[in-house]
């Protein structure tokens, strides 16, 4: 029995029960993102109570404070130290904007298997 590693089952946005089933049936750049409500495989929910995903904007929040640091540092540094407020505001807006659906698939992800302690692999529930 081949276990999935737990780096590509949250890459590839697996269940963080039985690391097969999706937890999204569309692609990351999709029209609309819609989420399984019970996993494919194993029929583990979700959404294990009401709001629950509320705290998956703090997650979201911290990756897109991270993406503009970064981004700020590069513009800074590609610019050759330019101090213009609207080269910086366009570059973060911008990112900010292409960003928003993978901050929000992967804030969901990351708090399903990262931030939730009570939700434990289940090796045997990782078969083919």
């Amino acid at each position: 029995m081949a276990r999935t590693p737990k780096l590509k089952a949250l890459i590839n946005s697996k269940c963080p029960r039985c690391r097969r089933g999706d937890i999204f049936f569309s692609p990351v750049y999709s029209y609309r993102q819609k989420m399984n409500e019970l996993c494919p495989s194993c029929g583990f929910k979700f959404e294990i109570e009401p709001g629950y995903f509320y705290a998956a904007m703090y997650v979201s929040y911290a990756l897109s404070v991270g993406e503009t640091i970064i981004a700020g540092m590069l513009t800074f540094w590609l610019s050759g130290k330019s101090e213009s407020p609207l080269l910086y505001l366009g570059v973060i807006f911008g990112l900010v904007l292409v960003l928003s659906p993978f901050n929000y698939r992967y804030s969901r992800v990351i708090l399903l298997h990262k931030l939730t302690p009570r939700i434990k692999y289940n090796p045997d529930l990782d078969k083919e």
